[in-house]
């Protein structure tokens, strides 16, 4: 049985969460409608690590599914793969006070990605290409034709700088993908979502958040030199995420140098010159 409903505690309903959990909504509905994430007779495996971005995720799904005009299937599956002191009780016995259908699934990637990679060296290159050949196979065999992702605004946001800075390219994480062999599409229902709300949601929600450190591997330093570039240039400018995040939809493909994208008049026109300014609420 489902357990109580996150936006209610003691003294009623918490204003707060309940007001974040519309914003929420508000963003994963637009990416729905934008990109054709959800669709009718969709049965979604939901890819839950135990952190704040897939709780968040698999909680706003359940709500959109309740009201949504089409009518789709959830299906939260975890992967254990073996790091020391995996706590997968904790994140099942949630599932279960929950109401929701779910798979824990176990397979040994760390014993690989320990012998493969030079101790002091970061893991999660390895581990999440092998974690994601796993659960595309788990989609298939679990019958579900899209995975459902967590990544929010912000993770797109510092992956195309990443890929910028240190990859020589101008791209990000769409918000749907077809995997390359074709078996799959992933989506990314979180892709319009600020982490800062996330997080507090998933706090307010007092989700039985898991450890993200338990390989050991040092943290993407890289991603975390992008991220507190973007804090420190936030402080003068706080609608700085917003506009990398619309600079990703608002692609002038005749005003870059890639030649393939050129297409018969290689030759761009100026557009008129204005100032986009970003509102938030």
């Amino acid at each position: 049985m489902a357990g109580l409903d996150a936006t209610c505690y003691s003294g009623g309903v918490n204003p707060e969460l309940q007001r974040l959990e519309r914003k929420l909504l508000g963003h994963v509905g637009r990416a729905v409608g934008d990109f054709g994430l959800v669709e009718d007779g969709d049965r979604l495996m939901v890819a839950l690590s135990g952190g704040k971005d897939s709780y968040t995720m698999l909680q706003l799904l359940r709500r959109l599914q309740a009201r949504a005009p089409v009518r789709f299937t959830l299906l939260a599956v975890n992967l254990d793969q073996g790091h020391p002191g995996f706590p997968a009780h904790v994140l099942e016995g949630w599932l279960r006070s929950e109401g929701y259908d779910y798979r824990m699934l176990k397979e040994d990637t760390y014993s690989i990605v320990t012998e493969k990679i030079p101790e002091g060296k970061t893991y999660c290159g390895l581990c999440s290409r092998l974690r994601r050949g796993i659960l595309y196979s788990a989609a298939q065999a679990l019958g579900c034709n899209k995975i459902a992702l967590g990544h929010h605004r912000d993770d797109l946001v510092e992956t195309l700088l990443l890929n910028l800075f240190f990859s020589g390219s101008v791209s990000s994480m769409p918000p749907k993908l077809r995997s390359d062999d074709g078996r799959n599409v992933v989506i990314r229902p979180l892709c319009l979502a600020p982490e800062a709300d996330i997080a507090r949601y998933a706090e307010l929600s007092a989700f039985p958040i898991l450890p993200c450190d338990l390989c050991g591997s040092q943290d993407n330093l890289q991603r975390k030199r992008v991220k507190a570039l973007l804090d420190e240039l936030s402080l003068e400018h706080p609608h700085l995420r917003d506009s990398i995040a619309a600079a990703i939809g608002n692609v002038k493909p005749s005003h870059l140098m890639d030649p393939r994208l050129a297409g018969e008049s290689p030759i761009a026109s100026d557009p008129p010159v204005r100032l986009a300014v970003l509102e938030t609420t």
